[in-house]
């Protein structure tokens, strides 16, 4: 592993929590010449402000026109860091899947064109390894999902990967690191799973008690900031020490579990969505029935990184930061508790 900071950085996904904070940081090490920040949509004024000197390029990764905004700028590093896990927010599976395929494709075409890129950076998930009954007890980066993701977050994800594998093989010269992260939790960071567990009442398939790796949001930007000013090529899981049981966690952040049969989990899931509170896609719902460990050898030996946060650690840091204000109003906590308990008991 060698350190050589990168003249000019290009961030995909600057609009998300992710991308924007880390544009901030890495526009923060005078070491860098310059940070560009790209989105289809400008970043929240905040987040803008504290990106300071990094620029935002309004540019959609789908257009070939990418390849233009990297040539011209002299890219040396690039960061893909927005990739989608919420089909809501991204305008529906459809959008999300071209946003997350064929914007990596496009990206991909751009970097391998661009003589001057040397290091691509990918923000990938532990999802490509699957949630079923017959997982072993912790995936490292060498092994297969028992079951093959049929969908989702998680396929995009494993073909993403296929294709960086494919761009790897036509450009040995640039070094490309894939960061399999687990689910991010804390204070500030939206995700499907943080307004899960913001639920007043939390829906739990009936009989499973899931095992739950979670990554804090500060240790998730420090590996991705190592990752894009270091030479250090490979696959590498990225997730916090230790476990929770979805039991745990639903009691550590002061909540009520409502188990409902696993034939009631698709009506609920409806509900939630309809709702617009938690965006529920079935492999979401399978990681909440078998969870899903990962070992982090590599993290600590070859990335070289120990997460500052445990598992717990970072749970109960975002159930202190969600305190800080109520999550829903009372009329949407009736309505979802009403819903959820009659699908309950109609199905038993």
């Amino acid at each position: 592993m060698s350190q050589t900071p990168p003249s000019v950085v290009l961030v995909t996904g600057v609009s998300g929590f992710l991308g924007g904070h880390l544009a901030a940081r890495l526009a923060a090490n005078p070491d860098i010449d310059r940070v560009l920040g790209v989105d289809t949509v400008p970043p929240p004024r905040d987040l803008l402000k504290r990106m300071g000197r990094a620029e935002f390029v309004r540019a959609d990764i789908r257009n070939p026109l990418i390849s233009k905004v990297i040539s011209s700028a002299s890219v040396d590093t690039v960061v893909h860091a927005s990739l989608s896990a919420s089909p809501g927010s991204a305008g529906g599976r459809a959008t999300m899947k071209e946003m997350n395929v064929i914007g990596t494709m496009q990206l991909l075409a751009a970097c391998q064109k661009a003589t001057t890129v040397r290091r691509v950076v990918l923000k990938s998930t532990t999802a490509v390894y699957g949630s079923s009954p017959r997982d072993p007890a912790v995936f490292d980066e060498a092994t297969g999902p028992k079951d093959l993701p049929s969908g989702g977050y998680a396929k995009d994800a494993a073909e993403i990967e296929g294709y960086l594998r494919g761009f790897r093989r036509r450009r040995p010269d640039v070094t490309t690191t894939v960061l399999r992260f687990a689910n991010f939790i804390g204070p500030r960071i939206d995700t499907v799973l943080t307004r899960y567990f913001a639920l007043p009442v939390v829906p739990t398939v009936l009989g499973f008690d899931a095992r739950v790796q979670l990554l804090h949001e500060e240790d998730a930007l420090a590996v991705l900031e190592r990752a894009a000013t270091h030479e250090l090529p490979g696959v590498f899981n990225v997730a916090a020490d230790g476990v929770l049981m979805l039991s745990q966690a639903i009691r550590r952040a002061g909540k009520v579990a409502v188990p409902v049969p696993s034939s009631a989990v698709g009506p609920v899931s409806r509900i939630l969505r309809g709702a617009r509170v938690v965006d529920f896609s079935p492999e979401q719902m399978r990681f909440l029935n078998f969870g899903r460990v990962v070992d982090l050898q590599r993290l600590r030996e070859e990335f070289g990184f120990v997460p500052r946060w445990t598992t717990t650690q970072a749970f109960d840091d975002f159930v202190r930061g969600q305190a800080l204000s109520p999550v829903l109003g009372a009329e949407r906590i009736e309505a979802i508790e009403r819903g959820v308990l009659s699908v309950a008991r109609a199905l038993r």
